[in-house]
């Protein structure tokens, strides 16, 4: 693996966003079959800059940021595929004023649901196992194991739906391209194809460490009040999306044989969501790359 090229990205309906430094680019397939690519500017909802240089409380933030861009792509890419009465619908304009509402209250009901199902849902059923025992490392293991449980059973199932399957093949495109990149190699279909579709900053790498972290922390858990158990469980989700950040970000950037090690639960876990794209896949992506990224400068300064 070269030196990091800094690219990030996600799999969209039918396309793929990637983003580099203050630019990201979404591209997909049309129903025409030609290739759309939008660029926009990338903003940060921080507007103290400060805030996003601090280690821990940067991957807060960034988590965030990156579900408001998500949420902003996936809705652009699926807007091609809209039938005419919701196409219609779009068409009433709105004010960016109310986009920004309608958008903030998306990914607000996001996390509600995310930490309803992988940090509450968790809690109450381990719960029942203090009517066997009183032992805090049992009941935190055991609500550990309920929780990744619930992660893998989740992706298992949205697995099967047909549009995801799809996704997850362009979210294949999107690690080969980044890997064909920093492993030296000129982004063409045929070298992409060759890549592999693993990488250690994919978001699902983070998700495994969330729930690893969260395990290790919750572990020091020890007050008798339900309600308290809930309220720091609730308290400690900003540190644990730092901290987890902190490590894929250092795993993006390192060798070390320890670090690697550590990642490769991650690399394994993203064989449930990352499949093998076909070439017009493929082509998608690299549009998306080559949007915001001049891939033959970063080639030519990382020679040797």
């Amino acid at each position: 693996m070269g030196k990091s090229s800094n690219i990030g990205g996600q799999a969209v309906i039918e396309g793929v966003m990637m983003r580099s430094g203050d630019q990201y680019a979404v591209a997909v397939r049309k129903p025409d079959q030609e290739i759309e690519v939008k660029v926009e500017d990338y903003k940060s909802f921080i507007k103290h800059k400060k805030l996003t240089t601090i280690p821990i409380i940067r991957g807060a933030f960034n988590f965030i940021d990156s579900m408001v861009v998500g949420m902003k792509t996936l809705t652009y890419s699926a807007s091609f595929y809209e039938d005419e009465e919701e196409v219609k619908e779009k068409e009433k304009p709105k004010s960016e004023k109310q986009e920004k509402v309608i958008m903030g209250f998306t990914v607000a009901f996001s996390l509600l649901i995310s930490i309803g199902m992988f940090m509450i849902l968790p809690y109450f059923i381990a719960s029942f196992l203090r009517r066997f025992t009183d032992s805090y490392a049992i009941i935190a293991i055991a609500e550990a194991v309920i929780r990744m449980v619930i992660f893998i059973g989740y992706i298992v199932l949205i697995s099967f739906m047909k549009d995801i399957k799809r996704l997850f093949r362009y979210h294949g495109a999107e690690h080969k391209c980044i890997n064909c990149i920093e492993t030296g190699h000129p982004l063409t279909v045929e070298n992409v194809m060759k890549s592999s579709k693993q990488h250690k900053r994919c978001g699902t790498s983070f998700l495994l460490i969330v729930v690893f972290i969260t395990a290790i922390l919750f572990m020091f858990i020890k007050v008798d009040s339900p309600v308290l158990r809930v309220v720091i469980r609730l308290l400690l989700i900003p540190v644990i999306a730092g901290i987890s950040y902190e490590f894929i970000r250092l795993a993006g950037r390192s060798d070390n044989k320890l670090v690697n090690i550590l990642s490769k639960p991650g690399m394994w876990m993203q064989n449930l969501t990352t499949k093998e794209p076909d070439e017009r896949m493929v082509e998608v992506a690299i549009a998306s790359v080559e949007a915001v990224f001049d891939w033959e400068k970063y080639l030519a300064d990382n020679k040797g």
